[in-house]
């Protein structure tokens, strides 16, 4: 009868040097290094869009004579980009759960628009998604002006009074992500086709830059466009609603948009913003107190130009 071999015993040190390598190599490396990879592409992703679309828009849109206002900042566009850079890494990295949950086929995302649930949902999805996104950002919106949250959370945003397109995603961090977790939500609830998706992503960010243009296109009493938006920046309680006055309009948050905003005579004028100017001061006080900005002076203001 053949003897049994008798192996000697594996170090202790190695054994557990292996089982932590298993352990790395096929379960934590792999999912370490999709959440990093999710976490880094949706920063660079956004860093690009945010770049690429609010220079654009501040290029060939975005009126200079702005920084004439009384309430322009001093140093306002360097502000607001670097507001933007401090927070976009935190909200990416806030994100990366909802990405990551999707990726492992949580959400009901669907690849080919064949797959759709029923006819024309594909169709339908886009209405959807912005109808329910509007719901939810007007509620989100409204609640982050409530005094116990508004000077910690949502007051650098609105530091500019008057703002450019770099204002867009110029957020405190956890403001910035409560405001996207509609659009990270919905597929979670609904069915999205996956190029939809993207294509709603990259929307979003683009209308984010929109709505902090100035450019005053048309008085619409049923889009939420740049001048309803300003009327926000310059008066704080009014128009919280992301795509749609809808909202506002039931909640008794809506206001129209002045009349002299989409004449340019009229818009750049220094008796509109003197008049801006008083009631935006005379609000502030009941929402912040203080004033702590710095604006520009009139000299710094020539040199600007």
């Amino acid at each position: 009868m053949a003897q049994k071999q008798h192996l000697p015993p594996v170090p202790e040190f190695l054994s557990d040097r292996l089982v932590c390598k298993i352990i790395f190599d096929r379960i934590l490396s792999k999912r370490w290094l999709t959440n990093a990879s999710i976490f880094f592409q949706n920063r660079i992703f956004g860093i690009i869009v945010y770049f690429i679309s609010a220079t654009l828009s501040y290029i060939f849109i975005w009126d200079k004579t702005t920084v004439k206002h009384p309430k322009f900042l001093k140093n306002q566009i360097t502000m607001e980009i670097a507001q933007t850079m401090r927070s976009m890494p935190v909200m990416s990295l806030l994100t990366a759960p909802f990405l990551v949950a999707e990726v492992r086929g949580y959400a009901k995302l669907y690849d080919s628009f064949d797959e759709e649930p029923f006819p024309y949902y594909s169709i339908l999805q886009f209405p959807l998604f912005i109808a329910f996104t509007d719901f939810c950002i007007y509620w989100i919106h409204r609640g982050l002006h409530h005094p116990l949250i508004y000077k910690s959370l949502h007051k650098p945003h609105h530091k500019w009074i008057m703002p450019s397109p770099f204002a867009s995603h110029a957020f405190h961090p956890l403001d910035g992500w409560s405001q996207s977790v509609p659009y990270h939500v919905f597929p979670f609830i609904f069915p999205l086709q996956k190029l939809a998706y993207v294509f709603l992503f990259g929307f979003i960010n683009l209308w984010t830059v929109m709505i902090h243009d100035g450019e005053y296109v048309a008085n619409s009493p049923i889009i939420n466009g740049a001048a309803c938006h300003t009327m926000h920046h310059l008066y704080f309680n009014y128009n919280y609603g992301q795509f749609t006055t809808l909202w506002d309009r039931l909640g008794g948050s809506y206001r129209k948009p002045n009349e002299e905003l989409f004449r340019r005579e009229t818009k750049m004028d220094e008796a509109e913003w003197k008049r801006q100017t008083k009631e935006m001061e005379t609000i502030l006080k009941t929402v912040e107190g203080e004033d702590d900005r710095k604006y520009l002076s009139q000299e710094e203001t020539k040199k600007d130009l």
